[in-house]
């Protein structure tokens, strides 16, 4: 797997697996473990008020705004459609909804669309002349 094109760019298609298990699983982990050490050494006093109450998080959070915007524009082109619909997660609670029952439930298009070949696709071998 190619990790900067993954992280990084907003060209072409991934399928549910590679956003599940190679996004989102791995960034709620490290999300998860980074809360827990700012807890562990104090840094999360619990005051959410605060800008910087939890400055790890809060870094964390900053660094994978680009790669999350690159991994859900790539999940849109899946679905054949404009990364524009990333915009639908500011609707509250059905801007969610939506979000996870299309792009993270529904298979991709099937074949080849405007944003690329099929990921899944099986690939074929060349046939001896």
């Amino acid at each position: 797997m190619d990790w900067k094109w993954l992280l990084l760019s907003r060209e072409g298609r991934i399928p549910r697996k590679v956003y599940w298990l190679n996004f989102v699983l791995p960034v709620t982990i490290i999300g998860m473990l980074i809360g827990v050490v700012e807890q562990m050494v104090g840094m999360g006093d619990g005051d959410t008020t605060a800008l910087l109450s939890q400055p790890l998080s809060a870094l964390f959070s900053l660094a994978v705004i680009w790669p999350s915007l690159c991994v859900s524009a790539k999940r849109c082109h899946d679905r054949d459609k404009s990364a524009w619909w990333i915009l639908i997660n500011f609707v509250p609670l059905v801007g969610v909804i939506w979000w996870v029952i299309e792009f993270g439930c529904l298979r991709g298009t099937i074949g080849p669309n405007r944003f690329g070949p099929d990921p899944v696709a099986p690939t074929r071998l060349a046939s001896p002349a």
